[in-house]
Order: C-alpha cells, then structure tokens, then sequence
C-alpha cells in the first residue's frame, strides 16, 4: 500500500515536472517569436503623387512569375480557402480565392497610397494550380524570405495609440465597411533590409471590405446584414454621423464599435489632407488591379470621392465652427 501510494507521488511528480517543463519550452518559443519590437512602423510620410497603385507596394519587381506554379501545401488559417504556392522566380505565395479577393487587393492599395504598412499583393483574374483547379480572381499574398511573421498587435494596445497615423487607421476601417476589427486580424512583420530591422504594424486580412456593416449593435446579432465586395452597397453605405464634443461620431454598427468613439476632428482632418492626395488615375489603377470591372470602377470612384470629401466638410466645418 506504502509502495503504490509512493509510486503514485512520483508519478505525479514526473507529469508535473514534464507538464512544467514543455510550457517552458513553449514560453521560451513564443518569446523567441516575438523578440522585442525594435523600429515599430504604422506609416510613413509619402509623395503618394509619385506612388504605383496598380502594382501596389510590391510594384513590378515583385510581380509573380505564373509561368510556372507549384503547389506547396494548402493554408488552413482563417476562413477561407487558400494554397500556398512557388512560382516559376521561386517566389512564395499564399493564393486566395472568394468575395474576400477582390476588395482586399484593392484595400491594400488605398492604405498603401496613404503611407501605412501593408502586405504585399497581387489579384490574378485566373490561376491554375496543378492538382487543385483554376480559379477566378485569386488574390495573391507574398511570403518574402527577409520578412517574419510574428504576432498579432492589438487596436488598444500598441505603440501608436493616440497618434494621428492610428485614428487614421480606424477612420479607413469605417470608410472601407471593415466588419472585422479583430486584434487576429493584425499582424507584426519583422523586416530585414539588408541588415536593417524594421517591425511594420500592418493589418494582414482586409478582405471583409467594400460592401456594408451590420444592421446593428447587439452581440451576435450584429452580424445580421453585414456584405462584402458589392461596390453598389458600398456606395450607399453610412460613413460620418456627425461631430459632437470636438469629435467624431461615425456610423459604424458591430463588433469594434468603441474603437470609433475618441477620434478628434483634427486626426480625421489629418486623413482627409491624405485621401485628397489620391488623384483620379491611380483610383482606377486600384480598382483595376482588384479586377473590378468600368461600371464596378465608376461606382467604387464615386463612393471613394463621396466618403473623402463627406470627411472633408464634417471635420472643416466643426473646425470652422470653434473659431
């Protein structure tokens, strides 16, 4: 009896010691993940005039070579289907397919041509890729060797809170109709050019983009209504409320709604100093490359200008009334 009980306790003890020591193991794994963030970037300054929205911020260098695909291995994070693929400069992509394609080819862009950080994309109206089929309009997301991907970064909790750069940032959210503000959504890319290290904060799935948000602000229910991609929805979709208290009031209903409730008119006047900058070319040049076809493109450039410009007066009006 005295045996079996002492035998129990070491029992015990060596699970205890082997449970303890591999969450160490993984702690240390997860630590050695994220690494202190050293240099973190949002956004940058930039002549957005001299910017190429067609290719976006890969420009034609990073322009995949479909000559010849090979199949890697399908990606299982997130909803949607999606292949990793090489291409024929043995170039890595993750290869996305659905509603979700299109409009974040053509987010990536608007946010690359305001100066923040993003990812690295290219739409490609057709993809075989052996062994799985051809595909319409896949999105195509590169997976450079000098960038790690390491954790996500959260909207409440990251060095640019307060900033103009992050109010931004959650103004293009409602602008874009971007039902899912999830911190899992975001994405800390660890960039090494040529021995400088950069850590660029960027959102890494826009795909939930130019179409409408839910009907309201009830926990689940909020889902109800919600679109994507429907660019004549988009059109018609709320934007901005109005301004109270010198700050302002957004019509934006779901998950993520007290994200939207301390944005001041000045950083919304900020935005819309950039979003004017955006001229009418490179709007068809990021729809273009999102595949959308001249009356999607129409329809889109009328619902970018009409948001820009409703930003605009809200924000110069409020300003104009506080003298």
């Amino acid at each position: 009896m005295i045996r079996t009980l002492r035998q129990s306790i070491v029992l015990v003890m060596l699970i205890t010691a082997v449970a303890f020591s591999a969450a160490a193991q993984d702690k240390n794994k997860n630590d050695k993940k994220a690494g202190p963030i050293t240099n973190p970037v949002l956004w940058e300054e930039v002549n957005t005039s001299t910017l190429d929205l067609f290719n976006g911020p890969g420009g034609v260098a990073m322009k995949p070579d479909l000559s010849k695909v090979v199949f890697v291995k399908e990606d299982t994070q997130g909803h949607n289907k999606k292949y990793r693929i090489k291409d024929a400069k043995g170039q890595i992509w993750v290869a996305k397919f659905g509603s979700e394609a299109q409009p974040e080819t053509a987010a990536v862009r608007l946010l690359y041509g305001l100066g923040y950080k993003t990812e690295i994309n290219y739409l490609v109206p057709s993809l075989t890729i052996p062994g799985k089929g051809t595909f319409k309009n896949a999105r195509l997301e590169a997976r450079p060797e000098n960038v790690e991907r390491l954790d996500e970064w959260k909207w409440k909790d990251n060095p640019f809170v307060g900033t103009n750069e992050l109010q931004g940032l959650k103004i293009m959210m409602v602008f874009l109709t971007n039902w899912d503000l999830l911190d899992l959504q975001n994405k800390v890319l660890r960039v090494n050019n040529n021995g400088v290290v950069e850590h660029q904060f960027i959102i890494s799935d826009l795909g939930a983009t130019f179409g409408k948000l839910g009907n309201n602000n009830l926990p689940f229910f909020f889902r109800l209504g919600r679109k994507t991609n429907d660019p004549a929805t988009w059109y018609e979709a709320g934007f901005v409320s109005g301004v109270k208290g010198g700050r302002i009031d957004f019509d934006f209903k779901g998950k993520g709604r007290s994200l939207m409730d301390d944005i001041t008119v000045a950083q919304g006047q900020w935005l819309a100093t950039r979003l004017a900058r955006i001229s009418d070319k490179q709007l068809d040049d990021t729809f273009r490359a999102a595949n959308y076809t001249a009356d999607e493109i129409k329809i889109l450039k009328d619902g970018f200008k009409a948001r820009r410009d409703e930003l605009s007066k809200a924000t110069g009006d409020a300003r104009m009334a506080e003298r």
